[in-house]
Order: C-alpha cells, then structure tokens, then sequence
C-alpha cells in the first residue's frame, strides 16, 4: 500500500476530491500529467498544480518521484502487475476483472489491527444496530440474518429524516452503530456520529471514501472499493467484507456459536414436517 499521510484538516472540498481520486488511481496519477488530471476531474490545472504543496510536496514531479519509490518494493505494486495480466487474458468477462480489481483494492487498503477492533467492539457491545440506507440495506440484512444466529441483539434502523430520532433515543454507552456510508454521508448518518459524542456508544463506518471529511468522525472505519463516482457501484467488495466481519464475530465465540448453529439444525429437522424450507 502506498502511505500518502494526507492533512484533512487544511484541505478544501477540491482538494478532498483529488487526494480521493489520487489515493485511488495512483497508477493512473503517474502516468498522467497534471492537465490529464484536471480533465478527469473536471478541475482547473491551477488547482491541480497548487495542490501538491498543500499536502507537503514541492511539486508533481516529486510527489511522483517519492511515490515512485514505495511502488518499487510494494507487495500491493506486484499485485497490480498480476492483475494487469490477467486483465484480457483468460479471464475474458469484463465484470469479473471489475470485481476482481474492487477486491484487490480493499485488500490494498485493508487494516488487520482496525478489522479486529471492529471484531472487538461488535462481540463486546450489549446491542448492534445497522443504519444501511439505500442499495447497502441488503448488506445490513445480511448481517443481521448471520449474526443474529449467534444471539447477538442486532437490529436495523429503519427511520429516515426527523423519525430516527425516534430510535436514537433508545441507543446507549453499552451499543454500537454499523455505518454504511457510500459516495457521501447522509445527514441522518452525521446525526448518528454527532450523536454518539454525546452519549458514548460506539460507531463503525463501512466506506469508499479513502479520504473525506468524514471518515474520521466514527470509532473504526473499514474501506471497501467500489468504483469512481461515474462508474457502476459495485457491491462485491462491501459483501466481501461484511460476510468475513460474520465469520470473525462467529469466531471469537466459537464453541458457544457453533453449538448455536447445531441448535438451530436440530430445530429445522424438528419441524421439518410443518415447516419445510
């Protein structure tokens, strides 16, 4: 993984959208010039030329230089030669290297010591509540279907607008919010962070912002690609991701959860007559 150690606090919302793109396409950003950049993204050449210095950089040409060194020996740099490989090769589906390339940019981004903090707190908090607005509200019934199997107290907040305020109320120190907040954060999910400042429950912000105003606003926070903003939103990574936090919650109790899951099967044959599947 290539570090870029952006300071969010100076930069403006231009600025945000550039660090996003660059942290994103850094093979792209290389091969570029600054006027390809400002073309991609609809942004002045002044703009693209003046950024380099805010965050830290002569110019572009040593931001390049300086990036380029952590490529040369970057295990995330010879995946991407692999996969540049396998692009049109035997893999002839265009959808499939999509996805495969959304994986392989999670993974890039993917954080063992933020994943088992995610583990910890879900596996330690009293209740579990999902806000999934939207095309991630199949990720929140997903894990709300596999966690609840192991008697996990998880519930999905169903409100919008002023009427989640209605179960804001009821969320306390001892819980945790799942966030999922894709392209932008919903006001309703700026109102849950704001929130938890003020009571203490925890939050976890399942993202494909690498760099935004907002990903430093939750308690964990785990990235998952989905494409740029004009191309088709993905969903393979987000579910890559949420059925291995099931697989690690189920873990951590293990015993206790397999025997949950036995249970369930000596029910489903108890019943087999009156409730087929």
């Amino acid at each position: 993984m290539v570090e870029l150690n952006w300071n969010t606090d100076t930069l403006s919302p231009n600025q945000f959208k550039l660090a996003d793109f660059i942290q994103k396409n850094i093979e792209f950003v290389l091969l570029s010039t600054e006027q390809e950049i400002s073309n991609k993204l609809d942004m002045s050449i002044a703009s693209v030329s003046r950024f380099w210095r805010s965050v830290g950089y002569k110019n572009f040409k040593e931001f390049k230089l300086q990036v380029k060194e952590q490529i040369e020996t970057s295990p995330a740099g010879k995946m991407e030669n692999i996969m540049r490989q396998v692009e049109g090769g035997e893999l002839q589906h265009h959808t499939l290297s999509i996805s495969i390339n959304h994986l392989n940019k999670t993974l890039q981004y993917f954080s063992a010591q933020e994943f088992k903090q995610v583990i910890h707190t879900l596996t330690t908090s009293k209740r579990i509540f999902l806000y999934c607005p939207g095309p991630s509200r199949g990720l929140g019934e997903l894990m709300s279907y596999r966690m609840s199997r192991y008697g996990m107290s998880i519930k999905l907040i169903e409100n919008n607008g002023s009427e989640i305020l209605e179960e804001l109320l009821h969320i306390q120190k001892e819980d945790v919010v799942v966030i999922f907040g894709f392209i932008r954060l919903l006001p309703e999910a700026k109102v849950l962070l704001q929130q938890s400042k003020a009571v203490g429950f925890k939050t976890i912000l399942l993202t494909d912002q690498l760099v935004s105003n907002f990903t430093d606003l939750a308690d964990s926070v785990l990235f998952t690609s989905r494409g740029e903003l004009q191309e088709f939103h993905s969903m393979v990574a987000p579910t890559y991701m949420v059925e291995n936090i099931i697989i690690a919650t189920g873990m951590e109790n293990k015993t206790m959860n397999i025997k949950k899951l036995e249970e369930l099967s000596d029910l489903r044959k108890k019943y087999s007559s009156e409730l087929p599947r």
